[in-house]
């Protein structure tokens, strides 16, 4: 058995997409999956499976959250081993006088277009920095992600990928969840 984290972007947000996370849970039981647990309303679902190839995985979630819900929704799975890495590799926990309540992470799906990095750029404002590091893109917002234009939108349409946010208050608690 591999352990997956399931993340399901855009549910429970402004009243749109709402899935109660119970029957969450319950359709990830009913999809054959083991030791499910879900965190907060966002969409964040830690499970097991026998299943090696996450596109079949992903599939599955899509197609049957969009068979119970009626909602089309993108979701990102990576393993326990993938979501340690991303946690290690924050560069910006390496600045001591960075508080993580400012830190964000953006993790993209596979074969972004990296040319369109530099097209991220203008969208910086009030100090905010990003990194890319692999598939994920760890972003400061010293003034609130809420006050930002550098958005999960635009990290979308220019990196020409899908991809969903988190942040790293949610990324500590579901690494702490996985080691359980």
């Amino acid at each position: 058995m591999k352990t997956y984290i399931a993340l399901l972007r855009g549910i429970n947000v402004s009243g749109k997409n709402l899935i109660k996370m119970v029957e969450l849970k319950q359709l990830f039981i009913d999809l054959g999956f083991f030791e499910v647990t879900t965190y907060i309303q966002s969409g964040n679902v830690i499970f097991q499976s026998s299943e090696k190839k996450i596109s079949k995985v992903e599939g599955k979630i899509i197609d049957e959250v969009k068979k119970i819900f009626g909602h089309s929704i993108n979701v990102l799975v990576i393993t326990k081993a993938n979501l340690t890495t991303v946690f290690t590799s924050n560069p910006f926990l390496k600045i001591e006088t960075i508080e993580t309540k400012t830190l964000y992470v953006i993790l993209l799906k596979d074969n972004y277009f990296t040319e369109g990095i530099k097209e991220l750029e203008p969208y910086l404002t009030n100090n905010e920095e990003f990194k890319i590091i692999a598939n994920c893109a760890y972003i400061y917002y010293p003034n609130s992600a809420g006050n930002s234009k550098l958005t999960i939108n635009i990290f979308e349409k220019k990196l020409k990928t899908s991809a969903t946010s988190r942040n790293w208050r949610t990324i500590t608690k579901l690494v702490e969840l996985s080691n359980k």
